[in-house]
């Protein structure tokens, strides 16, 4: 065992200096640790400065001076190892959720809307706060502090109005635009001018602006796009029509006195009964602040909505519920008593099974399916309408 001269101490000492190590308790520390290291290990024939250069960088990865960083870090945060475990299993909860979520949706699979949700509110209260702490450590100029700041603010908006979105929360649409204004008129000016005034950084900086400026332009001009809103207003205004006809044929038939109760009036009520009765347990599925809004006003909230209707009408296997079969059985009965009548109901309700999109190569899917699985949440009601519509119109023809 060899015992280091105060020359080599010192040495030791000036060149952990030399390196960034500035506290003076670390870097006593080091020195006395490096000198336990150097006796322990060096030999006689070793020459120290060279077995030093030999040994000093087991201590680090890239220099000393992160030593010392994450000595900081350690005495500021004193979770600083947990806190970093954390962010990074929220993030990968985040990435594995939200991915595995939009596959559920695509392929309309229960539990699609649950694991967006989480992996949203994981992303924008538990990774992003902990991320932000950490980045702000890691810079010194207050204009890069400001700048992980509003990067920060601007993935919070982004993932809250994704999830208000995904809600049907209301204020969504303002919460979108506002971190789009964020993003495109307070962030990009702010990284550009700050990152491009430093030449190492300049073309960097000029290559992700760009970038940011398409991608920020892109979500805008989907934001822009009104052809989704046409197509539902038009969509709401139709079903609206339809909702108006129905009450206008029921009041037909409670006041047409050659109307009797027959069997078939009496199961074109309880028919219309069943409809409504499926129609309330729609309604009842929403979140409870619109359940008392119109069916309309319903309608256009939830309007290209498809899960939703799927929830309520179908079964984790994909299988109709009672209520839609029970419907299309009051359907066949309709039609068998409106054809002792000499009225023709059965290609008017069309409850045949068939192919979907008329793929004959495909397996032949219930009416239920082709009707109301994969539908959206406007269409299903205004399909649920104009099977009523009809069933007054039936009734109509036989009383006549």
């Amino acid at each position: 065992m060899i015992a280091l001269s105060e020359k080599q101490v010192q040495f030791i000492h000036d060149d952990l200096l030399r390196n960034g190590i500035e506290m003076e308790d670390l870097r006593l520390s080091l020195v006395d640790h490096i000198c336990c290291v150097i006796e322990e290990e060096m030999t006689d024939k070793d020459q120290f400065e060279d077995f030093y250069a030999r040994i000093i960088p087991r201590f680090y990865h890239r220099n000393l001076e992160e030593i010392q960083e994450e000595t900081k870090l350690v005495l500021t945060f004193k979770n600083y190892y947990a806190m970093k475990n954390v962010m990074i299993r929220s993030g990968a909860f985040t990435a594995i959720c939200f991915t595995t979520g939009i596959l559920f949706k695509l392929m309309h699979w229960p539990g699609a809307a649950a694991l967006q949700l989480a992996s949203i509110a994981v992303f924008s209260f538990l990774f992003l706060p902990i991320l932000f702490l950490f980045k702000t450590r890691e810079v010194d100029l207050r204009s890069q502090k400001l700048t992980i700041g509003i990067a920060t603010i601007f993935c919070f908006l982004f993932g809250l109005s994704t999830l208000f979105k995904l809600m049907h929360w209301p204020y969504a649409n303002i919460l979108w635009l506002s971190c789009l204004g964020i993003l495109l008129f307070v962030f990009l000016p702010l990284f550009f001018f700050s990152g491009i005034r430093n030449a190492e950084t300049k073309v960097n900086t000029i290559i992700s602006s760009i970038l940011i400026l398409v991608a920020g332009g892109m979500l805008f001009a989907l934001t822009a796009l009104r052809n989704s809103k046409w197509s539902d207003e038009t969509q709401s205004l139709s079903n609206e029509r339809v909702l108006a006809t129905v009450a206008f044929a029921g009041e037909l038939t409670t006041s047409d006195s050659t109307l009797k109760e027959t069997l078939l009036t009496n199961k074109c009520n309880a028919v219309c009964a069943q409809i409504d009765a499926l129609k309330k347990a729609l309604i009842q599925s929403l979140p409870k602040e619109h359940r008392g809004l119109s069916e309309a006003k319903i309608c256009r909230i939830y309007g290209s909505d498809a899960d939703q209707s799927d929830i309520v009408l179908f079964t984790h296997a994909q299988q109709p519920v009672q209520a839609l079969i029970a419907i299309k059985k009051g359907l066949n009965e309709i039609s068998i008593l409106a054809k002792e009548a000499k009225v023709d109901a059965e290609k008017l309700f069309n409850t045949q099974d068939g192919y979907r999109f008329n793929d004959k190569t495909g397996p032949i899917e219930p009416w239920e399916k082709l009707n109301f699985m994969h539908t959206s949440f406007s269409v299903v009601i205004q399909n649920l309408n104009m099977l009523k519509l009809q069933i007054r119109l039936v009734e109509l023809s036989v009383g006549k």
